[in-house]
């Protein structure tokens, strides 16, 4: 009887992804900011009627500067938001050691808000109250919204970002690099790579692929486009 009742317990369990944004958001942005960031710069400077070898130094220059720049951002700014929010816990620490009473009643307010009879929300506030480790994570989760032992890491993010950077970056290179001095080739299989790339990450988001697919194509044909037709202006003046 136990073994069927653990069965059936398995088959409705289910797991969560990892939603904190330790490396999915970074490696998502990275890999469309290089994609998009790097053909607009190739299709500016190819417009404006640039030699083979100047647009694969530009493709390179923008690669590594681009990439580089991504990993020191998301790395400043998951540490600036990681140590705000050790800030908070901080704070909240400080309180709870020297307001108990005031911290406990909070606590109980924060129940009955979401629906919990006013003598249990008493009950369990006090008996959480009672160990000041799990009273501390639970201050933090209700008013933060954040669990101060699962926090991204800055490591993490800003190692997405370069790589997946990088990766987007190289792929409207990849026929200059093989020595073919074609812009429509590299537009191309940058629309190519957008369209996929917009697909995947809109089915790993549970959306529909089509949708995500041509939204990132349409932006990124939009930027390449916009720098094209200013690389030409300039160039046909320079």
């Amino acid at each position: 009887m136990s073994t069927a009742s653990d069965t059936q317990n398995e088959s409705h369990g289910h797991q969560h992804r990892d939603v904190s944004g330790g490396w999915l958001r970074p490696a998502v942005f990275g890999a469309m900011d290089g994609l998009v960031t790097n053909v607009s710069l190739i299709a500016g400077v190819g417009g404006g009627g640039g030699s083979h070898q100047f647009i694969v130094l530009t493709g390179l220059a923008g690669l590594a500067a681009g990439a580089f720049s991504m990993a020191t951002g998301e790395f400043v700014s998951v540490s600036s938001q990681n140590e705000l929010v050790q800030a908070e816990v901080r704070k909240e620490a400080h309180e709870l050691k020297h307001n108990p009473d005031a911290e406990r009643e909070e606590l109980a307010a924060t129940f009955r808000v979401r629906g919990v009879d006013p003598e249990l929300a008493e009950e369990v506030a006090r008996q959480i109250s009672a160990h000041p480790d799990d009273a501390l994570a639970v201050h933090v989760r209700e008013e933060l919204g954040v669990d101060p032992e699962e926090l991204p890491s800055p490591y993490t993010a800003a190692g997405a970002s370069l790589v997946t950077f990088a990766v987007g970056a190289l792929i409207p290179l990849i026929p200059y690099l093989a020595g073919l001095n074609s812009l429509a080739l590299a537009l191309g299989l940058a629309a190519l790579a957008a369209f996929i790339g917009g697909g995947l990450v809109a089915r790993l988001t549970d959306r529909p692929f089509l949708r995500g697919a041509l939204r990132q194509l349409l932006l990124g044909a939009l930027a390449a486009g916009l720098t094209y037709l200013i690389g030409h202006a300039v160039g046909s003046h320079v």
